[in-house]
């Protein structure tokens, strides 16, 4: 669980990145959850969007999404949200929010 002071350095972070996932019109089923638990392992921090057409709200998928991978939701603005997930090794945010 994050403090508010965490998530505002992490929003802070999360500010220039781009989308790596796009929730479209299909549900978010165990392949995009798989694909995006990977790419957490990998960057930590990372931003998706919700089309118009998805199914879903943003705070929706967020929620759905952070309890799938195990992730906290730093913030969700719009379409978009931010998830993040602390490596265990090597984690290049663990300074930040100490």
């Amino acid at each position: 669980m994050l403090t508010s002071k965490q998530r505002a350095i992490l929003r802070s972070q999360a500010n220039g990145l781009t989308p790596v996932f796009q929730i479209g019109k299909g549900e978010i089923d165990e392949a995009m959850t798989r694909n995006v638990a990977e790419c957490l392992a990998a960057r930590e921090l990372i931003k998706l969007k919700v089309l118009e057409a998805s199914l879903y709200s943003a705070r929706e998928a967020a929620d759905l999404m952070a309890q799938a991978t195990g992730a906290d939701v730093v913030q969700v603005i719009g379409s978009k949200f931010v998830l993040y997930l602390q490596k265990d090794k090597d984690s290049k945010y663990a300074d930040l929010l100490r």
